[in-house]
């Protein structure tokens, strides 16, 4: 199910906080952090899907879209919070667009990476979907 995640948020003395725990807020426990930052205007990252990885992207910093397939259903969130996140459960495709200035995605994954995990053609995943 992709869906958008609304970690806890706490004010505290006067700065907010939010925190991510594994099998709290994740249902995994993350092998892999990774992030991607200067994103040149116009640029479009991911576009791509995984057999096996699950991941969690959030906005740090900044904002950005994040396009969403999982061959049945098509959804666009605006990460714009840094408190909010989406779920991304293996065999979706995903892409990353409208990237602002200085914006920052943490992304949170299942999985060491394992390039044989990656389809990167759309068409080979709508088959891989179906």
């Amino acid at each position: 199910m992709i869906e958008l995640i609304d970690f806890p948020k706490y004010l505290v003395e006067r700065v907010n906080l939010s925190f991510i725990k594994e099998n709290k807020q994740i249902s995994y426990k993350s092998h892999r952090v990774h992030w991607i930052y200067d994103v040149p205007s116009g640029e479009v990252r991911g576009g791509l899907s995984y057999k096996e990885t699950e991941e969690f992207i959030v906005a740090l910093s900044g904002s950005f879209d994040v396009f969403l397939d999982n061959g049945i259903e098509r959804k666009t969130f605006c990460l714009n919070h840094s408190y909010y996140s989406v779920y991304i459960p293996k065999g979706s495709w995903r892409e990353m667009n409208n990237f602002s200035t200085n914006s920052v995605a943490l992304i949170l994954a299942s999985t060491f990476y394992d390039p044989n995990d990656a389809i990167r053609e759309y068409s080979e995943f709508l088959n891989y979907v179906k």
